[in-house]
């Protein structure tokens, strides 16, 4: 029995391949373009890799190694991109996108460290969005608000889909009424708990929430999760989590927050430890204010494909690589990954 991979209790797909794969088109159409509405963002195109010394790959969790390798051609080394978080902000810049609007693109990326299990690929998908805002929406209630919009974008698609494949219609409807925690909240509540298990503990009882204040350290000295520091403002962000009654777990959506500003950026690339990258372009505009401020994130395509259709598994809504331990355990329970 495989350590990495659960396989509910009688779990059979509800969906055919065929019918999978007609879904996962509607579903990205469909939430994309509410998705857009909702936010005022407008489609562009986005790099799948960035030039290693621009400083624009996202460090993710700050530890993860980026698959790099270099064009002879043009004399220098390229990094496939972990995300987009910051290209996106440079872009805005460049755009000249104005207040109030923003982008979106699709993100497709290559993280090499990450181990797989039902949630997690090497392989990523995911819409990157980014909107320029006002001084004044650095605040919690303008934060809430989009997470808001995001959720009510996710709910409507699920609607969609549901009227068109009435087989889904036995999962339960996403929750639009979010649940607003921190981080240091959850570990109040359940201090000898790790991370997962307090997510856990209170998404089964809010099955909508977003967890906020994710990067910094909690009065353990530990933060919840880890978290680059140079994109999100550790105070102003967090995760979009749901409860999955398939895997019978929280699962995470999408992470996103409000951006560092120049006073973010300098406070938290002191805590981490990262003040060469102060030298790096990218960081060197942000700190002489020369950037928008923005808010933005990413909205996993295979996790929102895998909720909303009821997968047990992200292999059965994307085509990526597996260990044998994963592709045995799979097989025996009659799960087929792409």
């Amino acid at each position: 029995m495989s350590t990495k991979t659960y396989i509910p209790e009688h779990y059979a797909p509800l969906l055919n391949l065929y019918d999978t794969q007609k879904a996962i088109g509607l579903l990205k159409r469909v939430f994309e373009d509410t998705l857009c509405g909702n936010l005022r963002l407008r489609r562009v195109s986005a790099p799948l890799f960035v030039e290693a010394a621009s400083g624009l790959n996202d460090d993710l969790n700050g530890v993860e190694r980026p698959v790099s390798f270099d064009i002879p051609a043009a004399g220098r080394d390229a990094q496939v991109v972990h995300s987009l978080a910051k290209w996106k902000r440079m872009a805005l810049h460049n755009y000249h996108f104005p207040v109030g609007e923003g982008l979106v693109t699709d993100m497709n990326a290559i993280r090499r460290d990450e181990i797989p299990d039902n949630l997690h690929s090497i392989y990523v998908d995911q819409w990157d969005w980014e909107k320029v805002i006002a001084p004044r929406d650095r605040n919690v209630d303008y934060l809430k608000a989009t997470v808001r919009a995001i959720v009510s974008a996710m709910a409507d698609t699920q609607k969609t889909l549901q009227s068109v494949f009435p087989q889904l219609s036995v999962l339960p409807q996403i929750q639009r009424d979010v649940s607003f925690v921190t981080s240091q909240e959850l570990e109040d509540l359940w201090p000898d708990a790790s991370a997962k298990e307090r997510e856990n503990n209170w998404v089964k009882d809010h099955p909508t929430t977003f967890l906020m204040q994710i990067g910094g350290a909690l009065k353990s000295g530990k933060p919840h999760d880890g978290r680059a520091p140079d994109y999100d403002d550790w105070t102003l962000n967090g995760d979009i989590l749901f409860w999955d009654e398939t895997l019978d777990r929280a699962i995470e959506l999408s992470s996103m927050g409000i951006r560092v500003d120049a006073a973010a950026l300098d406070r938290q690339l002191t805590v981490s430890g990262c003040d060469d990258r102060r030298q790096l372009t990218f960081h060197k505009m942000l700190l002489a204010n020369e950037l928008p401020l923005t808010i933005g994130g990413g909205i996993g395509q295979s996790r929102l494909s895998m909720f909303l259709l009821g997968k047990a598994h992200i292999g059965e809504v994307q085509v990526s690589t597996w260990d044998d331990e994963t592709i045995d355990t799979c097989q025996d329970a009659g799960i087929i990954l792409l």
